[in-house]
């Protein structure tokens, strides 16, 4: 069973940058597309960033400017660089991935912007 553990949550103030990572236990190049999404206060998942197994990236407008995913083919992840975070950026963030027709999920981890 294909697992994406996501990793890199945690504390940061108003201002700062957060790095997170996506480890997949399959290939990320297996793919359709990854990405990061992150919980809604209505419990809904949106859209923060997404890439391609052709590499194409597309944001959230809500993170436009401040985000940017990448792929790691050495450590076989795949990252997300925020930076100017915000306390509304407070949220469970969640790797997913599209594997043929299946949604694939990780845990989520919690990241906590302070005022």
């Amino acid at each position: 069973q294909v697992q994406l553990v996501e990793s890199g949550g945690g504390l940061v103030q108003a201002g700062g940058s957060l790095r997170l990572s996506c480890a997949a236990s399959t290939s990320i190049f297996s793919f359709k597309a990854m990405g990061w999404y992150r919980q809604t206060p209505t419990n809904e998942r949106e859209l923060v960033a997404r890439i391609t197994a052709g590499g194409m990236t597309d944001y959230g407008d809500s993170v436009k400017g401040r985000a940017t995913i990448s792929r790691n083919r050495a450590k076989n992840t795949v990252d997300l660089q925020m930076s100017s975070l915000q306390p509304d950026d407070s949220r469970i963030y969640y790797c997913g991935a599209a594997l043929g027709g299946t949604a694939l999920w990780g845990q989520g981890t919690q990241v906590t912007v302070s005022p």
